[in-house]
């Protein structure tokens, strides 16, 4: 067809209506990027508002605000984690990095950023306890700061007078606590401050309770009980609070939670550790225990050195020489040694008396120091024990000496009775071959053989004469000795 064919007009006029009548493109809408991230964060919190989401901690990092941020990661991807300050304080553990843990929150948008995140709302870990967990990492920051350090904690008073027990009222902890004392040390005041011991109000009313009985001003020992339980149980006395109560307490403070194999943190903290609160008990009373049992071990011993000074003199004047050559001599020493013994008899008497008295002076003496401060009347008391011991020692050694000089007089006059004495002046005994004492003439014969005793030994001679004399009542007094004088 030319150009000239009367059907290109026709042609032409088809190609512009179709043009004409073409269909209009949509308008375009155009966002900005922070309509497109606001509708992204809403449409993403509304579907993920509440997940657990399992994976690894990397590139841990706590801010200055107290805010907590890390990544989530396993081994295909990762996940920011934000953790504001409001549920980072509630934590029983320490985040660190490579710790396997599950986190509960919502997935959000961070806008300034357009990063997707998760906002934490609690975290626990995997495969090990949370509660276990916390107290290890607690446990190790506690000992990195030096709370328990030996260094600050404080000696115990060896003779408290007040005693002040944290615990439940209700429990048998303190039945147990209160029997022990009494039997061991009834003086001892015993002040219990009633708290809860478990639940989320324990650990407030623990640490209220030690700083009003640090104010009190009359309490000399502060004990914190509990009976056994779970880990669980022992939550509040495994927090930091708590251990830190302990740590700012200006009374020195005795752990007794649970039983022997049990440990918590305020055992750590707390000036001394009991194993079980009945030991506690022990533990404060043992300096006043112990003093009772050492009086009784003084009165004892005392009277034991009574008994052997008794018997050490008994056994010397057992040793007492006696001159047995005289019967009458025996006879008057033993009737000495009778009235010794008597004596002896009446004195241990009159000692078990007054050990008797002394004993119940000591008794006293023990009960005014279960009531009061017992330094000042312990060293009256060991005062006044050092001078009855010295009295009773000289009266013994008095009595001894008393008894020892009567029978040296006994001795002395039985000596200077004894016919021996008579020769030791110069006279002489004469006897008869058949020993019978020659007092006449009468009773000797010419050549009669005759022993003549002397002090000092004896000798024998023959009769030559038997020269009768003036009987004695004839012969005018003499004065001097009279006698038979010994031929030389």
């Amino acid at each position: 067809m030319t150009p000239h064919d009367p059907i290109a007009p026709e042609h032409d006029e088809s190609s512009q209506l179709e043009l004409h009548f073409e269909e209009p493109r949509p308008s375009r809408r155009i966002w900005s990027v922070r309509e497109l991230v606001t509708q992204v964060r809403e449409l993403v919190e509304q579907e993920f508002g509440d997940i657990w989401v399992e994976g690894e901690i990397s590139n841990y990092r706590p801010a200055p605000s107290g805010h907590v941020y890390f990544t989530l990661k396993d081994a295909d991807a990762q996940l920011p984690i934000v953790l504001f300050r409001r549920q980072a304080v509630l934590l029983r553990f320490r985040p660190e990095d490579g710790l396997h843990v599950l986190v509960r929150g919502r997935v959000s948008v961070y806008e300034q950023r357009g990063q997707m995140q998760l906002v934490a709302e609690t975290m626990e870990p995997v495969g090990a306890g949370s509660l276990q967990l916390a107290f290890e990492q607690l446990k190790e920051r506690l000992k990195a700061e030096g709370l328990f350090d030996t260094e600050r904690k404080k000696p115990l008073p060896m003779f408290p007078r007040t005693v002040g027990v944290i615990t439940s009222p209700t429990g048998a902890v303190i039945r147990d606590f209160l029997n022990i004392v009494n039997r061991r040390h009834s003086g001892l005041n015993v002040l219990v401050s009633p708290v809860s011991v478990q639940g989320e109000s324990a650990p407030a009313e623990i640490e209220a309770a030690l700083a009003g009985l640090n104010t009190i001003g009359f309490v000399d020992l502060i004990v914190l009980a509990r009976g056994g339980g779970s880990l669980e149980d022992f939550a509040a006395f495994n927090g930091e609070r708590v251990a830190r109560a302990i740590a700012a307490s200006r009374l020195p403070v005795v752990s007794a939670v649970g039983h022997e194999t049990d440990f918590t943190i305020v055992d750590f903290v707390a000036d001394l550790r009991a194993p079980t609160p009945s030991a506690a008990a022990e533990l404060i009373t043992e300096a006043q225990h112990k003093i009772t049992e050492h009086l009784a071990a003084q009165s004892h011993r005392l009277e034991r050195a009574a008994r052997f000074q008794l018997l050490q003199a008994r056994q010397r004047l057992a040793h007492l020489p006696i001159n047995r050559a005289e019967s009458r001599m025996a006879t008057l020493l033993h009737r000495l040694e009778q009235r010794f013994d008597d004596a002896l008899q009446r004195l241990d008497a009159v000692i078990r008396e007054q050990l008797r008295q002394r004993q119940g002076r000591i008794a006293a003496l023990a009960s005014g120091v279960l009531h009061h401060d017992p330094r000042q009347k312990l060293t009256h008391a060991h005062a006044h024990l050092g001078d009855y011991r010295a009295r009773l020692d000289r009266s013994l050694e008095r009595l001894i000496d008393s008894s020892a000089a009567r029978l040296g007089s006994f001795d002395a006059r039985l000596h200077s009775l004894s016919p021996l004495a008579v020769l030791d002046r110069g006279y002489a005994l004469v006897l008869s071959a058949g020993g019978a004492l020659i007092r006449s003439t009468a009773q000797i014969n010419s050549g009669e053989q005759l022993s003549t005793r002397l002090a000092d030994g004896s000798f024998s001679s023959r009769v030559e004469t038997v020269s009768p004399g003036v009987p004695r009542s004839a012969e005018p007094p003499k004065s001097g000795k009279q006698g038979k004088r010994a031929p030389k």
